[in-house]
């Protein structure tokens, strides 16, 4: 009994999509850990593109397997082969599929980059619809969340609350971002943290705080890349650009270039460590007292220590040259000629 061609046909394209769906929901080990807020979409829109590819695949790899063997030449067989003009219809169908499939992957490219680095940041808002849970099932609230300046800021209406007056009432709870000013350079990267003054050659944040990167370059293009966080933002020269997340698993993951910057390039390594809260303090305070050691022992030394003894004992990196010291910090260059 043959089966009908266009049996076949739905009964291939229904194996080919279940295929694809499958793929799709399924490519976990193809990934790092997801570290970050952000990263949830990132993924969601990667597993969309992996179920597309594996669809096309399957598609065009079995297409080519089907012809390979039903129209190969028999040994008997010494005549030419029929002349075919085309398809059109066909020739219609494969060019406006894969043009369609570009343009609705563009449009959710673009709303996916949209809401991880608007105004404000998606570990704000995350944070505040958590908060924003907490309260409502503590004590029935109803609750806005509205962003001013790139915080989220939680609006409490206890006027629609169980046994409360009719005034509203504005909550306390703010989202203070964590900025952090990222600079590259041949080959390493050096983080400043402009609220407490300490520079590191690691990123240390805290977990479940939003974050700002901002991000330069001292010499030529660099990319800052975290593989855990599923962001990556080129740090370019003589212009500052912008790093919106917030991380969500402690852990240790890589900072990478992931710009060709010069012969080191695959040396320019560092780590981002995402501490509990009470860790991230604990970090700071020891760094403060790191760095008011280092500025007491290089006026008590005689003779002072070099540049690069400074950066040690700030946990910079130790293959920077002098000029570059004195420029990331003028007050080591101060204390040496002290």
């Amino acid at each position: 009994m043959k089966v009908p061609t266009a049996i076949l046909t739905l009964i291939v394209g229904i194996l080919i999509t279940l295929a694809s769906l499958w793929v799709g929901q399924n490519n976990g080990l193809l990934l790092p850990t997801a570290a970050a807020a952000e990263a949830v979409e990132i993924d969601t829109l990667f597993a969309a593109m992996m179920a597309i590819a594996t669809g096309l695949f399957l598609l065009v790899q079995g297409a080519l397997l089907y012809s390979f063997f039903a129209f190969r030449r028999r040994a008997d067989d010494q005549t030419d082969a029929a002349p075919v003009h085309g398809n059109v219809s066909l020739e219609i169908v494969w060019t406006a599929i894969p043009a369609a499939l570009v343009l609705w992957l563009g449009i959710y490219s673009f709303d996916v980059y949209q809401s991880i680095d608007s105004v404000g940041t998606m570990g704000a808002n995350h944070m505040a619809h958590k908060h924003e849970e907490m309260e409502m099932v503590a004590t029935g609230e109803s609750i806005s969340t509205s962003s001013i300046g790139g915080n989220s800021i939680l609006i409490a209406d206890q006027g629609n609350a169980p046994n409360s007056s009719t005034s509203p009432a504005v909550a306390t709870d703010i989202v203070e971002p964590l900025v952090v000013n990222v600079d590259g350079l041949q080959y390493a990267w050096l983080f400043t943290y402009p609220d407490t003054g300490i520079i590191s050659g690691e990123l240390h944040l805290p977990v479940n705080r939003p974050v700002t990167l901002n991000i330069s370059a001292r010499d030529v293009i660099h990319a800052f890349w975290v593989p855990e966080f599923r962001l990556k933002q080129d740090a370019v020269p003589g212009q500052v650009t912008h790093l919106n997340f917030q991380p969500t698993v402690e852990g240790t993951y890589p900072v990478i270039c992931a710009e060709l910057c010069g012969a080191y390039h695959g040396a320019m390594k560092t780590r981002s460590i995402v501490h509990s809260q009470v860790d991230y303090k604990a970090w700071v305070d020891s760094q403060i007292v790191a760095n008011a050691d280092s500025e007491a022992i290089a006026h008590m030394q005689d003779p002072p220590p070099t540049l690069e003894q400074h950066a040690a004992m700030m946990g910079m990196p130790d293959h920077l040259h002098d000029h570059t010291l004195s420029t990331l910090h003028p007050h080591l260059a101060q204390a040496t000629a002290n």
